[in-house]
């Protein structure tokens, strides 16, 4: 064989090979690129190391174990909200068990919000409970107490280099909160009193945080007059309005006759207050349909129906408030139909079609 054909054999040997090589070679999928900033999507998952601790797992479409924010981050939620327990029983939500999830939060980049209760367990309008080392606390002892608490746990979160962007003082306070001290409809003045030490509290920690008032029934405008007047006119401040919207229990207990009715209502409340006051609001707690009365997974109908509701109440808290709502938080869709109604995962730890909505 002449050189130049054998010369001519090996190059178009080594560009095959060289061809063969480029087919062989793995691709990686891009990295994906997360919007942590602008309208908050986030969850409350103040049960997730409880539920960690006795071997729950998350999955994610693929059936890849995942840990659990990260998988809501993937969902695509930028934020995440912590409940605040003062001495709860079993440590849950006690301070360290906030800094735990928080700071696993801030590794993933997403917001914070810190949600205190000032109680040693749930704090609802059903039931405002003083914490049991408080109870015999004159009005001003317990202002300080506030205070004092509020402090520590934000001061702990500061020492870790995490800075929570939004802080609630007090849960669905509709009627105040530790009660009977601070209950508004039997001591006005001494709710407005205690949620001003809480404010100031937070704001010394953290001078740029944003403080929430928290009530529920969203969609009840005569609730968030009659609360937001007690405070303002006995001298409290707050830069944030935060909303429970449950369309689910709001139909159920006669509140409204329908679901759809709730979220009109509520995207109506939040123009309003949002004028009146002159402040940004924020859905903090809401949540679809997932387990019916024997806490087994509900229907897909009513799951797409979840998503659906889900999808217009963002949508509209983006488009249809001038502005003034700034995020929706789901409370704790990570827990399994067999232990919460409302929540948005199966039993076997995988997002229903309800979390889509965030995407």
């Amino acid at each position: 064989m002449k050189l130049k054909n054998i010369i001519l054999t090996i190059v178009i040997g080594s560009l095959g090979f060289a061809a063969c090589v480029n087919e062989d070679k793995p691709t990686f999928p891009e990295k994906p690129i997360y919007d942590m900033t602008g309208f908050a999507k986030g969850a409350d998952v103040s049960w997730l190391t409880e539920m960690e601790k006795v071997g729950n797992k998350f999955y994610n479409s693929l059936g890849h174990e995942t840990e659990c924010m990260t998988l809501l981050r993937d969902l695509g939620m930028n934020s995440i909200r912590l409940r605040v327990w003062v001495n709860p029983v079993d440590g849950w939500c006690n301070k360290s068990d906030v800094l735990v999830k928080a700071w696993r939060a801030k590794l993933l980049g997403m917001r914070v919000m810190i949600d205190f209760h000032y109680s040693d367990t749930w704090a609802d309008p059903s039931k405002q409970n003083i914490p049991a080392a408080w109870e015999e606390f004159s009005f001003e002892e317990l202002k300080t107490a506030v205070s004092d608490h509020t402090k520590e746990v934000l001061n702990a979160l500061k020492e870790k280099d995490i800075t929570p962007e939004w802080v609630q003082v007090g849960n669905e306070i509709s009627n105040g909160f530790l009660w009977e001290m601070g209950q508004a409809d039997k001591n006005p003045v001494q709710y407005a009193g205690l949620f001003a030490a809480g404010y100031e509290a937070a704001k010394s920690v953290f001078p740029e945080t944003i403080v929430i008032v928290h009530l529920d029934s969203g969609s009840d405008n005569n609730l968030y007059n009659w609360n937001l007047d007690i405070l303002k006119n006995n001298g409290a401040k707050w830069d944030m309005i935060g909303m429970s919207l449950y369309p689910y229990w709001a139909r159920v207990n006669g509140q409204e006759t329908s679901s759809e009715k709730v979220i009109t209502d509520c995207i109506e409340n939040i123009k309003k207050v949002s004028t009146k006051y002159d402040c940004d609001v924020m859905i903090v707690e809401t949540g679809m349909e997932c387990a019916d009365d024997d806490g087994k997974l509900v229907s897909a109908t009513v799951l797409d129906e979840g998503k659906t509701m889900l999808s217009r109440i963002i949508k509209e808290c983006k488009e249809n408030t001038n502005g003034r709502c700034k995020g929706v938080f789901y409370w704790e869709p990570q827990c399994k139909p067999s232990k919460y109604r409302l929540g948005a995962f199966t039993e076997d730890g995988y997002p229903t079609v309800i979390m889509d909505a965030f995407k």
